[in-house]
């Protein structure tokens, strides 16, 4: 409990960006938290990590440090502010309260979605085939949604006005998201073997759980602003109908009318 209060004090201090613009507590917030947690479990576990932990602590880092990057670079740097206006919520009308409920609610769900490799350090297991195997998956992950954001820009610089339907989105609309969802895929497989209660189970089902929810929720929020700025592209709608919105060959193409996806 001491430990996973320390990675939750990490999160918030991390996160607490949102506090001068309120989405960055799920944007930049949300990578700075998972690189300041990969961090600390390194220095609170010095003695008891092995090969496998250390590398999984370091994608932690890698994976944040990308992510945030990623994300102030195209904030700042290139016109997706521009393009965003009017159509990303602003902090009008957000009060202090609501901004506290987001940030605490925000961190304890990046605490549980790393808690798989915190709880492979309290519980000394060290590195064996669950950790290689999550491993290995949630490097599969990071390429992938490194991957999709590098084709997106490209894309998007040389037709900023269109969809965009090339490299891994002719496989799925969201190939980002899935990239997200098969890294922490990877982070969950890791600690299969090694919860001993029913609180350890919980916190990585719940870490994992949530974040696959909200994919889903940003898919839905992609699918609704792409319908209004490309709904009378009939290419566009060729695209949507054939396309699998977040999970390759799997004939979901829409969770638009899914109202409960709000995140």
């Amino acid at each position: 409990m001491k430990t996973f209060l320390i990675i939750l004090l990490l999160a918030l201090i991390a996160s607490s960006c949102g506090f001068r613009k309120y989405v960055w507590f799920i944007s930049l917030g949300y990578g700075a938290a998972v690189a300041l947690i990969g961090i600390g479990l390194l220095f609170l576990f010095p003695q008891d990590l092995t090969l496998g932990t250390a590398l999984e602590c370091v994608l932690f880092i890698v994976y944040g440090c990308r992510l945030s990057g990623y994300l102030a670079y195209r904030d700042l740097k290139t016109a997706y502010t521009r393009r965003m206006k009017g159509e990303v919520k602003t902090d009008d009308g957000v009060s202090l309260g609501a901004k506290a409920a987001i940030w605490v609610s925000a961190a304890i769900l990046y605490a549980l979605q790393t808690s798989p490799v915190m709880f492979r350090l309290i519980n000394q297991r060290g590195t064996d085939v669950f950790c290689i195997l999550g491993l290995l998956i949630s490097a599969a992950g990071l390429i992938l949604e490194t991957a999709a954001d590098l084709q997106k820009n490209k894309a998007k610089k040389k037709q900023p006005g269109r969809f965009v339907d090339t490299g891994l989105f002719r496989l799925v609309r969201c190939p980002n998201y899935f990239g997200e969802m098969i890294f922490w895929t990877g982070v969950f497989i890791s600690g299969l073997n090694v919860y001993r209660s029913a609180a350890e189970w919980f916190c990585a089902i719940a870490g994992y759980a949530g974040i696959i929810y909200v994919m889903f929720g940003g898919a839905r929020r992609l699918e609704i602003r792409q319908d209004k700025n490309y709904g009378k592209d009939p290419e566009y709608q060729k695209y949507k109908s054939a396309t699998p919105i977040i999970i390759p060959f799997i004939p979901l193409y829409s969770v638009k009318k899914h109202k409960w996806l709000v995140a």
